[in-house]
This record gives structure tokens, C-alpha cells and sequence, in this order.
């Protein structure tokens, strides 16, 4: 078993699912690769499990009864890697925007300059997106702006949801009160970090948007990231961290 498992969320990704496991696989350092799926209707979870009869010790999947949003996709992968003996737990896009090879270069932020979480930063050096549409590149690009201010974190990419994890972190977090499912809780998981003094280190990457498949993304999404940014400020000034007693 490797050190390492990346965690893949899916919601109907039958068209990359294949391409980004395989290639995961490929890389020189041995990852090993947990997904996520939502109750796909394309069949994505029959791709994996067809894939597992050729990578059975590596490729894991939880199916789920249908979509019941990000982040309670990542903490349930969460939980399951906890149980096992994986000492960095990354989360990762099926979709081919977050290039396969970066795991590399977030990897050695852990574990060569001392993070204890790193973010593959789209906004650390510039703007760093392909072919979104530039509304999007500003709501993004300002939401992450807009976080620092109120946060008071000194993170150029909050909303980044291409993320390595020492276990430690997740061992200190209390996982069952992390309280947003869609875009806000990628902030809601680095800002508690932050609130308990780990270090994060950005990474610059360039993020390129998807050729194949859906966005997921929603004006309902981006609402809880604007309003649950004020709410996570509120509960940090009262006592409200998530930090496992």
C-alpha cells in the first residue's frame, strides 16, 4: 500500500474517469486512488469497478445513493482513509483540470518543506486559468480576494480544490461538524487549518478548464461560499473551531 491516496469525487465522469485513473497510475511515485461517486447514471461507477480487476490493491470506490454534495463526498473519503495507515490524503478533479503530475510537486511540499497542508493554487503567481469564460476567472479569482479580507487567511487560492493533506490534519479536525457541502467547503476546511495553526504552503499550478463532461458549479454554490465565509468568521471569534477534544 502506498503512503499516499488521492480522492476523486465523481457525478457522471464516464468520459474521463479511465483517462485520469490510468494516469495517476502512471506517475513515478506510487499513489493509490480512492473515488467517490455519487450515483453517476452515465455508469461511472461500473468503469472503476471494471478497472479494479486490473488495479485491485490500489483503486478503491464508496457509491453513493445519489448526489449528496462535495464535501460530504471528501469527508467520507476522509473518514476512510483515516482508517487506514495513508499519511497524506490528497483530493483531486476527475475531469483532467488539475494536471495528474502536480500530485508530485504537492507531495514534496509535505514532505520536504514542511507543510502540513498544500494547495495547488490557481492565483498564487497571477492568474493561472485556461479556458474559463472570464466572468468565472473573476468570480473566483475576487471570492478568493474576498476570504482573505474577512478571514484574515493568507491564502491567494481558498476556494482550491486541488489539496494534499498531512494525516495529522485530519486527525485533529472534528470531520462531523464541518458544516458546508458545496463550494464552501474548501474554505471551511483550510480556514479551520489555519485556525489550528497548521501550516499551509500554496503551490502554483495552472488550472485548465474541462474538455470533456459537466461543470458542476452553480450560482447556488457560489451563494454559500459568499454567505458561509461570514458564518465560519462569526463561529471563530465565539469559540467555534473544529478541533477534535
Amino acid at each position: 500500500m502506498s503512503d499516499s491516496i488521492v480522492i476523486i469525487p465523481t457525478y457522471n465522469e464516464k468520459e474521463n474517469i479511465e483517462a485520469i485513473i490510468r494516469t495517476v497510475f502512471d506517475l513515478p511515485k506510487e499513489f493509490d486512488i480512492l473515488v467517490i461517486d455519487d450515483g453517476s447514471p452515465d455508469g461511472t461507477a461500473a468503469i472503476v469497478k471494471d478497472l479494479q480487476h486490473e488495479f485491485s490493491n490500489r483503486l478503491h470506490i464508496i457509491e453513493r445513493a445519489g448526489k449528496l454534495g462535495l464535501g460530504t463526498a471528501y469527508i467520507a473519503g476522509f473518514k476512510w482513509t483515516l482508517e487506514r495507515d495513508y499519511g497524506y490524503i490528497f483530493e483531486m478533479d476527475a475531469d483532467f483540470s488539475h494536471n495528474p503530475n502536480d500530485l508530485l510537486r504537492l507531495y514534496d511540499a509535505c514532505t520536504n518543506d514542511g507543510a502540513d497542508l498544500a494547495v495547488g493554487s490557481r492565483y498564487y503567481s497571477g492568474v493561472n486559468v485556461v479556458n474559463w469564460p472570464m466572468g468565472r476567472v473573476l468570480m473566483s479569482y475576487f471570492a478568493s480576494r474576498y476570504v482573505r479580507i474577512i478571514t484574515g487567511m493568507k491564502v491567494h487560492d481558498a476556494t482550491a480544490g486541488f489539496v494534499c493533506y498531512r494525516r495529522i490534519v485530519l486527525e485533529t479536525i472534528d470531520l462531523d461538524n464541518i458544516r458546508f457541502k458545496g463550494y464552501a467547503f474548501q474554505v471551511e476546511m483550510k480556514y479551520t487549518a489555519y485556525c489550528l495553526k497548521f501550516k499551509i504552503k500554496e503551490v502554483s499550478i495552472v488550472f485548465v478548464n474541462r474538455m470533456l463532461g459537466t461543470s458542476k458549479m452553480n450560482s447556488g454554490i457560489f451563494a454559500e461560499g459568499v454567505f458561509g465565509v461570514i458564518t465560519m468568521r462569526l463561529r471563530q471569534m465565539f469559540g467555534g473551531i473544529h478541533k477534535k477534544n
